[in-house]
């Protein structure tokens, strides 16, 4: 791994913390073949799904093969390990917990006047989540089905539908469907990349269409979600996950250098990022030699190496409050605060998705099962955006009444205000009002 020193790597280190998903000139090939992706599924439906299937995911399904059959998801459950279905359950109950703590309610405000204001939450209607195979479906991740769908389930969302790429055979890993069974997923559709947000976001004869799409993916799917944004919503633009550790000389490298594989051993093959901002030389060296000794030992080492040498990073910064400086510049998906007084420097992190506190809280409890969700902002975005929640599942709408007692307190207002704006119907349509209410008021 790269070594920086704040003193003298300025420019490396303002690369390496402010990078982009993907490049230009690859952003440009991705969105043609995207836009031509979403054409033809909006154009040909069910027909489209087929043919980019057998194109990209090297299976020839039928269009009634599309959606898994009910039988298939209930028998999932009875293929997979009892200990898998336990660590399921441990994971489901306390992402349940922890977002039940997130659900907003509805409210109401009397004034005087007879004026009523409020506001309305209201779970929406379909929901569609975008599951990535992992790796051609040797790598099935699980932990999205649970960190996508209990939220909607939380929120009241009545119908969730979940997309996900095929494996070779033509099916999709019983792992997959038994967490979306457990999760109360009902649909599961065969059907990865662009063309599975593009079924979600126009529908075609087997897919219906959802009002949003949550769930990352790959640059192909993160375009295509970019370019249905107004069909549907979307929780975000997903890109390469990315991790920060902040440790001081109490950290051990053991326990840094492990947490900095994990990250890296996210594909594909260079994307991921991973770095440590540290004051303490020592641990600058002594964790690069555990990197090393780590590495071998890992089945996706080569992964790993690949994502290390291209965009990790060991920081050494004049103090800690300087780490934290530069982790809020670079606002990354995951923070490590592996010091002696996490609590403090809590305190002044400004910008991250997701933090974690102390030696004995690796970011890899967060992906599976602490609770809180692992679905979070990436490339700079936590500088506004934030975790996926019970939040993205329901929308809000305001209600107003007024009795003419209330408006004749604030018509004139609204009325002085239409004038000046040069829209006079909006100003009639109060002032005919306070007409009528002061003719009735005369009688």
């Amino acid at each position: 791994m790269r070594i920086l020193k704040t003193a003298i790597d300025h420019e490396g280190i303002r690369l390496l913390l402010t990078r982009r998903p993907f490049s230009a000139e690859g952003e440009e090939e991705i969105l043609r073949t995207v836009e031509d992706i979403l054409f033809r599924v909006r154009q040909e439906g069910d027909k489209a799904l087929v043919d980019y299937t057998k194109a990209f995911d090297g299976v020839d399904l039928t269009t009634a093969e599309i959606k898994v059959k009910e039988e298939e998801l209930q028998a999932a459950r009875a293929e997979v390990a009892p200990e898998f279905l336990a660590a399921i359950h441990t994971a489901k109950e306390n992402i349940l917990r922890y977002h039940r703590q997130q659900v907003p309610r509805s409210w109401t405000l009397y004034e005087e006047g007879g004026i009523l204001l409020g506001q309305r939450y209201l779970p929406l209607d379909t929901v569609g989540l975008y599951v990535p195979g992992g790796a051609g479906g040797k790598t099935p991740l699980v932990s999205s089905v649970l960190m996508n769908a209990l939220p909607a389930v939380v929120a009241g969302v009545p119908r969730i539908i979940i997309c996900t790429p095929p494996t070779q055979d033509g099916t999709v890993d019983p792992h997959i469907l038994a967490a979306a069974f457990e999760a109360g997923v009902t649909e599961v559709y065969k059907l990865g990349g662009a063309q599975a947000v593009a079924a979600m976001a126009f529908g075609t004869e087997t897919v219906p269409r959802v009002d949003k799409i949550v769930g990352p993916g790959n640059n192909y799917v993160t375009m295509a979600k970019r370019l249905v944004y107004g069909e549907v919503g979307l929780d975000s633009l997903a890109g390469p996950s990315e991790i920060i550790i902040i440790a001081d000389e109490t950290a051990s490298p053991r326990l840094v250098a492990a947490d900095l594989l994990s990250q890296a051993e996210h594909g594909p093959v260079d994307e991921a990022s991973a770095v440590l901002l540290t004051p303490s030389e020592s641990l600058v060296t002594e964790t690069a030699r555990e990197v090393e000794r780590q590495l071998e030992a890992l089945p996706r080492k080569e992964i790993a190496r690949a994502c290390l040498e291209k965009n990790g990073g060991l920081i050494l910064t004049r103090d800690l409050a300087e780490a934290v400086d530069l982790s809020n510049l670079a606002a990354p998906e995951h923070l490590e605060l592996m010091v002696a007084d996490p609590y403090y420097w809590l305190t002044k992190v400004r910008h991250a998705g997701a933090v974690f506190l102390g030696s004995y809280t690796p970011e890899s409890i967060g992906d599976y099962v602490a609770g809180t969700n692992h679905v979070l902002p990436t490339g700079g975005t936590a500088r506004f955006a934030s975790a996926l929640s019970v939040d993205d599942f329901v929308k809000k709408s305001s209600f107003v009444a007024y009795s003419s007692e209330g408006l004749e307190k604030f018509g004139p207002a609204a009325v002085a205000l239409a004038r000046v704006e040069g829209l006079e119907a909006h100003a009639r349509a109060v002032e005919i009002r306070l007409e009528d209410n002061e003719g009735r008021g005369k009688s």
